[in-house]
């Protein structure tokens, strides 16, 4: 373009002709396009070598074809579910629509775990992605799409940012678009917090008892300056725009809310120790014990409880390193290290000689999610019987009962409470006060069902709960048993480094069994709950793993049956 031109066209359209051309030579062309082809090509053939190699080295038992190529087997109806069809169809049992719509449904269900098992198995993108994360991190300062790099080597969770920065949760525009989400797959949630909680108050008020609500901060609500340099100097948490409505809300309501993130703020201003791991979505034994000495207080100031006991719980300090959360979900190489452990003392706590647990028969019901494991969860990593219901149990004198999840805080105690109560047993005989501890995030992504909490009797005989498949099979106590069965259902299972936690437990209903060394066990069904991921690590596939983040199946008969605790062999 000579300058004579270029003085009769406009910047816009220079910049037009500028944008739009590229110098390139048809070597490179070429070279460029061969390139692109070859990794497009490369990454599935590679897959489907080893995939064959495992076959016929026999590791791959029961599967004749990779699993790339394997997809009639569910995009195709079965016999049982094309007969179904006719027989409801003309039964008019809901009709073709309804067999229709379940059919379509399974087709869905299983489309969505086929992908997400191809990603899992895709060991050249496994190998890839982890070792162009270290540069990305290390060098780049990026993160992924579930965690945020902030500065001086901070870490933070996307829903954590997300929660906050996004639109009122109570905003009547964001609430219909989120009761209008869900699939054929996914039930859209109910988003409203403040209906599910004035709905767990009025029925724990039935049974004379008194909710307590504890909002969580997140760390980005403490610390944003660690994560923006515009926060710099700020002297308030940061919080949702509909936070305070949610706060005006519940107090109109009558109901208690306890709130830490002021105490957070003050204690930060005043340059105590750190409120927060560095690369962990949860806060210090530091910030913990402060919230649980003003959440006792506060309880105390709202219901009458019996006086404390005098020195009947004592703590003894222990120092823990663990590995944050958050950097795990960054899938470096094992051997690669960009964020390094960090180390904090906590303060276990013990209830005359022996090692604190909840106690059944206390006063006070304390339901909490991952805030409240961290330091009590052993699989967690950082110790255990040093977390928030301990340290509560501690400022309040008094034994606690729990009911511990790491997340969905803003449905699973609930419902693992109903649970218990259609079980037959009463977790609410004898309480006073239920403390309800949850991530404030949920307030934003949460879904907060409302669940009845129907007193049930107790259950029969573990065979008669599901008499049509024969009964349930559960072992003595205390006495493993080597069984075969058949996999008639098995619950979702997170993808390593998608979420906040390390371990996750799912939940599979076993048809068919056979057990040499017990022949009680011939034809019936199981519900077993095994490990799905271990230290972000997926696996083959007690009351202790309940705390665990786990999925379970959408059936009220296996969720009444008496579960197993299983193990691969």
């Amino acid at each position: 373009m000579t300058q004579s031109t270029t003085k009769n066209l406009s910047r816009e359209e220079i910049a037009k002709i500028e944008i739009g051309h590229t110098d390139s030579t048809r070597a490179i062309d070429w070279f460029l396009t061969l390139f692109f082809l070859a990794v497009i090509v490369t990454v599935p053939l590679v897959q489907l070598a080893r995939e064959f190699a495992a076959i016929r080295a026999g590791k791959e038992p029961g599967r004749n074809l990779p699993q790339s190529l394997d997809v009639f087997s569910f995009l195709l109806p079965s016999l049982s579910e094309v007969s179904d069809l006719f027989v409801d169809g003309a039964a008019e049992k809901g009709g073709f629509l309804a067999a229709g719509s379940r059919m379509n449904n399974r087709m869905l269900g299983d489309i969505q775990r086929y992908e997400t098992d191809l990603k899992d198995r895709d060991e050249v993108m496994q190998w890839v992605i982890p070792r162009m994360q270290v540069p990305v991190t290390a060098w780049l300062k990026g993160g992924n799409e579930d965690a945020y790099c902030g500065r001086d080597g901070w870490l933070f969770y996307r829903k954590d940012i997300d929660s906050l920065t996004g639109r009122g949760f109570l905003d009547p525009d964001v609430l219909a678009a989120r009761s209008a989400g869900g699939s054929e797959l996914v039930a859209p949630p109910q988003p409203d917090p403040v209906k599910a909680i004035v709905d767990f108050r009025d029925q724990l008020q039935r049974r004379g008892i008194t909710l307590v609500v504890v909002p969580a901060p997140v760390k980005p609500s403490i610390y944003p300056e660690w994560h923006s340099a515009r926060y710099d100097g700020r002297s308030e948490a940061v919080q949702n725009p509909s936070f305070a409505a949610f706060k005006d809300r519940l107090a109109g309501e009558g109901i208690p809310c306890f709130d830490p993130a002021p105490l957070l703020v003050e204690a930060k201003a005043a340059a105590l120790k750190p409120l927060y791991l560095k690369t962990d979505t949860h806060w210090t034994p530091a910030g913990m014990q402060l919230v649980a000495q003003a959440l006792a207080a506060f309880v105390r100031r709202t219901v009458e409880l019996p006086p404390p006991a005098a020195a009947r719980f004592t703590t003894s300090p222990r120092e823990v390193t663990g590995r944050g959360d958050i950097a795990m979900m960054l899938e470096f190489p094992d051997a690669w290290s960009v964020f390094l452990p960090e180390t904090v003392t906590v303060r276990e706590v013990r209830d005359a000689a022996a090692a604190w647990r909840p106690d059944r028969d206390a006063k006070v019901l304390f339901l909490g999610d991952s805030f409240a494991n961290i330091y009590s969860l052993a699989p967690m990593g950082w110790g255990e019987t040093a977390g928030l219901a301990e340290q509560v149990s501690l400022a309040l004198g008094l034994p606690l009962d729990t009911i511990t999840r790491n997340d969905a805080g803003s449905h699973a105690t609930r419902a693992m409470l109903a649970l218990d109560l259609q079980r037959g047993t009463d977790r609410l005989a004898g309480k006073q006060v239920v403390i309800w501890e949850f991530a404030a995030r949920e307030l934003a992504c949460g879904d907060w069902k409302i669940i009845p909490l129907a007193a049930g009797a107790k259950q029969p005989a573990a065979t008669d709960v599901m008499p049509e498949d024969g009964g349930t099979y559960v072992p003595a106590t205390g006495s493993p048993v080597l069984v075969r069965g058949v996999v008639k259902a098995a619950s979702p299972a997170p993808r390593p480094g998608s979420v906040p936690y390390k371990d996750h437990v799912i939940m599979v209903h076993l048809g068919g069994l056979e057990a040499e060394k017990d022949p009680a066990a011939a034809g019936k069904d199981a519900v077993v709950f095994v490990w799905s991921m271990r230290d972000n690590k997926p696996t083959p596939v007690a009351a202790k793993y309940d705390a665990i983040n786990r999925s379970e199946l959408d059936d009220d008969a296996l969720l009444l049956a008496e579960p197993c605790w299983g193990e691969t062999p």
